[in-house]
């Protein structure tokens, strides 16, 4: 942890919780929080696997935002370590932003968290994102339908949307003041505490569950292997460096290989190239990726194979 002291005493610093079922916009409100792409984002559930810091440091607080899987039913070991490293994190934090789906009826899946929330000692705000897709006429009435699921006036409710930003200020001012008086956490000029290794990984990752039929997402995981410096000619000994990454990415079947393949190598190729311009942002460098393809038949639902990727549901 950062000593640097804040620029005035009353200052707020914490950890700051998002908490949803799958695909209700979490990693997209983290990235228009700090204004820079620190979550990987995509229509696939399920998308997050990670607990990944985001970090938004302002005049009156520094925030430090905890993007965590969706909680849902599990249907394999991953599945279950996922869920419970979201539970796990509850109690860890200052402030938990509940984003539930405004565009939606609450379902069984609010309600279930929102029962295990009322469990914790701890405060809880509420968004109802995706509100630029609810209806003016509709508006009043999903608001009452979501204070009726809390049953409660304790939890404030925002309305906003992470794709144009509407309620985003407010959020933040309001999740700032839920925070306690303290120090920076981190360096202010910082926005995310995440290895090199996962941040690469996840944004190959991001390329997959874009670009793959619907059979291939939830089943691939990436391995980032090697990654080095190494010299770049350039013009009449002008050098410089690029950035050379290895990786691989499994999958549990054969069928799973041939689609992420693609004929003559094509689809790979695409995942390659769009998550390599991904990286020379990242890195603001030329990158070299080297994509490989292994299959590991039922990686999920392997323990071992589940720690050394880094998924241990803590």
């Amino acid at each position: 942890m950062s000593s640097l002291q804040p620029p005035r005493e009353n200052y707020r610093s914490g950890f700051v919780a998002l908490i949803g079922r799958p695909n209700v916009g979490k990693s997209t409100l983290v990235n228009k929080f700090v204004g820079e792409k620190v979550a990987i984002t995509s229509p696939v559930a399920q998308t997050t696997r990670n607990r990944l810091r985001a970090i938004l440091t302002t005049s009156k607080a520094q925030l430090v935002f905890v993007d965590t899987p969706g909680i849902h039913k599990p249907h394999h070991l991953l599945g279950e370590r996922l869920v419970a490293s979201s539970k796990n994190l509850i109690g860890e934090v200052d402030t938990i932003l509940l984003v539930l789906e405004g565009c939606e009826s609450p379902g069984r899946g609010d309600s279930f968290i929102v029962n295990l929330l009322k469990a914790q000692a701890i405060p809880v705000v509420i968004v109802l994102n995706k509100w630029d897709l609810v209806q003016v006429n509709d508006q009043k009435e999903r608001i009452k339908e979501y204070r009726t699921l809390i049953g409660s006036d304790d939890w404030l409710i925002f309305c906003g949307s992470a794709i144009t930003g509407e309620g985003c200020n407010g959020l933040i001012e309001e999740l700032s003041t839920s925070l306690p008086v303290g120090p920076y956490l981190y360096p202010p000029n910082i926005i995310s505490d995440q290895p090199e290794e996962i941040v690469l990984s996840e944004l190959i990752r991001e390329q997959v569950l874009l670009n793959t039929r619907e059979e291939v997402p939830h089943s691939v995981a990436v391995k980032i292997d090697r990654i080095e410096e190494v010299p770049l000619k350039k013009n009449k000994g002008d050098f410089s460096k690029r950035t050379a990454v290895l990786a691989t990415v499994l999958v549990e079947r054969k069928s799973q290989k041939g689609i992420l393949i693609g004929k003559g190598g094509s689809m790979l190729r695409t995942i390659g190239q769009e998550a390599r311009l991904q990286m020379q942002k990242l890195i603001n460098g030329p990158v070299y990726l080297e994509l490989f393809v292994k299959v590991v038949p039922d990686w999920r639902s392997k323990p071992g194979r589940l720690t050394e990727l880094g998924y241990e549901g803590k």
